[in-house]
């Protein structure tokens, strides 16, 4: 039997790696992933069940070559960080993601790849008050989303574009705060969920401090699910091109967040609010009903579950090792 040649992009990030090691564990792939400036590390580094190529996925001629021959791409590469340079430098967030999927979708097209899956997101969607659907996309992307807002919207028009021109199938998942194992644990590239577990999980003086006023909230979903998602999709899309949102819809609040983390350790810390601290008040849950009907796809792990596996894994992964160094 032939198998399924899939091409993971970025398979060294934190969506990536979660990805090759899921089709790792099937029989019936080739897996192939790319990386650039993060080496792959630990368990997949030496594993005869994935081939790894360095990429600069900015350039024509390697991407080209690169996915020629494969069935599926997954494009989980891109510049990304946390609220800090979002704020910052917006800039760093646009143009080489724009560049790359613009490079890799029209690769897709020429190989005749049979399956794309582009990873969108909620900064998309303005804040509003009840969960949004994707036809809830108006002209009101947040301010400082403006960029890579846009950029995602482009990208995502981008694989409808190509879905009406060839039999390649295309999926552009717009999901919420994906957290869990190989997230970034730094405070200067984490999102809120990974700064948090390193804040507690690395504190010394008793007290953290945590970036805004706490009343912003998030649509959290574990990392797994949005894999479990991807599968299916995989198996049984049958439109050219599919949008569809893919998160919780539940909002939790990041005062509630850091409670709920420093409960599920086991550490009492204090908490101090830094108001002036860059942060993005936006408040977004998504309505999954597209995914639950068509797909017969839903959350299966629920927020406190989700963080006492991700202090696991970072207590095993990232916290003894640095001990032990």
């Amino acid at each position: 039997m032939n198998k399924t040649k899939v091409l993971v992009c970025g398979a060294t990030g934190f969506i990536g790696r979660n990805l090759v090691e899921r089709f790792c564990a099937r029989h019936d792939v080739e897996v192939y992933g790319t990386y650039f400036k993060t080496r792959p590390s630990g368990s997949i580094a030496n594993s005869e069940k994935v081939s790894f190529v360095k990429v600069d996925l900015t350039d024509k001629d390697q991407v080209g070559h690169l996915v020629e021959g494969k069935d599926v791409v997954i494009q989980a590469a891109a510049v990304t960080t946390g609220a800090k340079d979002t704020v910052t430098r917006p800039y760093i967030h646009v143009t080489d993601n724009a560049v790359m999927n613009s490079l890799i979708l029209r690769a897709c097209f020429d190989s005749k790849v049979k399956h794309v899956v582009f990873f969108s997101c909620t900064v998309v969607y303005p804040s509003q008050e009840m969960p949004v659907k994707e036809g809830d996309f108006k002209d009101g992307i947040v301010d400082k989303y403006f960029g890579i807002g846009w950029t995602k919207v482009y990208i995502e028009k981008m694989c409808e574009f190509y879905s009406r021109i060839s039999d390649t199938k295309y999926t552009a998942i717009r999901h919420s705060n994906i957290y869990g194992p190989h997230d970034k644990y730094d405070l200067e590239r984490s999102h809120v969920f990974g700064a948090t577990i390193a804040k507690v999980m690395n504190n010394k003086d008793g007290k953290i401090a945590v970036w805004g006023d706490g009343s912003e909230e998030r649509d959290l979903l574990y990392i797994s699910d949005l894999v479990d998602f991807v599968e299916i999709v995989l198996e049984s899309q049958e439109a050219p091109f599919e949008l569809i949102n893919v998160g919780s819809s539940l909002l939790v609040s990041v005062r509630d967040l850091v409670e709920k983390i420093m409960k599920i350790s086991g550490k009492r810390l204090g908490i101090e609010f830094d108001s002036a601290a860059p942060t993005i008040k936006v408040r977004v849950a998504l309505n999954i009903e597209k995914a639950r009907t068509k797909y017969k796809w839903k959350p299966k792990v629920p927020l406190d579950e989700g963080i006492r596996k991700t202090l696991d894994w970072y207590e095993e992964n990232i916290y003894m090792r640095a001990i032990s160094h």
